[in-house]
């Protein structure tokens, strides 16, 4: 007679993390082209599509990869399929109801799962960032309500709210990410480092981007979004500074994960100012979608694969060069303005140095990935 074994479990990072990099690579070059080539190919990228796959493709694969942890493959084998089928679909046929509503079928199918992880919580602060998932995945339903005919809000609107609720998503989680690390770091060291989490601060924060996102809904309260911004750029950088990582000159995994960091600083002090200044927003939204989500996306990716596959971080010549390749893209893009297809030297640029960043950290997953499972048991037991 023969028992089914249970499936063992497969940690979603190993899958959701290529699939983000992977598409992360493609998408922006893609879409650079399909508007100056003249062809419109891929349809799915023209206008808005580019950024609605980076939001809603990109960034919900990279919390499900954070997020999962191990799971059997009768839970990640559906949700992989349906971002797959979502991505492929948006890509050829963005028009057409069923791809409008695989991607919030995605959405809604990740929050179900991911958010009820973080209800155990005591503390509100610690119990937000299911709230701020479900928030972020709601929003891909609220993109299909108006490109079905929802007069309110505009679909621009949604994606520069979305953008918002990234920032937010990674202030907090890349917080958590951060503190922990310096503070053991310096630990080894004998420095002691009093301000870690530090919860005022972060209280305030998750005070602060809940409200500029609401705001940001209303075109009439673009003021009002502006200071909210502005604010939240001020504590991000006090936040930062209280870490010491002037103590962790040595630690460039470190200093780059802080660099990204500080793009949110960046990204929130010139959106607050774009929009207070009555300028176009998009320039600026594109330092939080480039430098903070670019920088902080391919440095947790890195850490947390060379960390399970090699227990060490990962050498600094690959975070270096991430961080070097994010900042150009993000300034170039900047730099192309409103109207970006009038500058395509700028637009090539920040595409070729986005793109190569995270084709180089794709490499890097897949050669980890068969680096950690080529010895089978003998280099699980050999690393216990």
């Amino acid at each position: 007679m023969t028992t089914n074994k249970p499936q063992k479990p497969f940690h979603a990072f190993w899958l959701f993390f290529p699939a983000a990099a992977i598409w992360a690579a493609l998408v922006v070059p893609l879409s650079v082209h399909a508007v100056l080539s003249g062809s419109g190919w891929p349809p799915g990228l023209l206008g808005a599509g580019h950024g609605h796959e980076l939001i809603f493709g990109f960034a919900l694969a990279l919390i499900a990869g954070y997020t999962l942890g191990p799971q059997p493959w009768r839970i990640l084998a559906p949700l992989a399929a349906l971002w797959l089928g979502a991505r492929l679909a948006w890509l050829l046929f963005p028009d057409a109801l069923a791809t409008q509503l695989l991607s919030p079928a995605f959405a809604l199918l990740l929050a179900y799962r991911v958010v009820p992880r973080f209800q155990a919580a005591k503390k509100w602060r610690n119990k937000i960032a299911g709230p701020l998932i479900l928030a972020l995945c709601l929003l891909a339903l609220l993109y299909l309500l108006v490109s079905a005919g929802l007069p309110f809000p505009a679909t621009a609107t949604v994606m520069h709210t979305a953008i918002i609720g990234l920032l937010l998503l990674m202030t907090f989680m890349g917080g958590r990410i951060i503190a922990p690390a310096v503070a053991g770091t310096l630990e080894k060291r004998g420095i002691p480092l009093r301000a870690r989490v530090q919860p005022r601060l972060e209280g305030a924060l998750l005070i602060l981007l809940p409200l500029a996102m609401v705001a940001m809904l209303f075109p009439v309260a673009r003021t009002t979004t502006g200071f909210l911004l502005a604010a939240t750029a001020g504590l991000i950088l006090a936040r930062t500074l209280r870490w010491k990582l002037w103590h962790c000159l040595d630690r460039p995994d470190l200093l780059v994960l802080a660099l990204g960091y500080l793009w949110l600083a960046a990204g929130a002090l010139v959106t607050g100012y774009h929009l207070l200044a009555g300028k176009a927003v998009l320039p600026a939204l594109h330092i939080i979608a480039i430098g903070a989500l670019g920088t902080l996306s391919c440095s947790v990716m890195l850490r947390l694969a060379w960390q399970r596959a090699k227990r060490q971080f990962p050498p600094a010549w690959q975070v270096l060069a991430m961080a070097l390749l994010m900042g150009i893209a993000s300034l170039a893009r900047y730099l192309a303005g409103a109207t970006p297809f009038a500058r395509p030297g700028h637009l090539w640029l920040a595409a070729a140095c986005w793109s190569l960043a995270f084709a180089g950290v794709n490499i890097q997953l897949l050669t980890l990935y068969n680096t950690s499972h080529s010895a089978g048991p003998r280099a699980t037991s050999a690393r216990k």
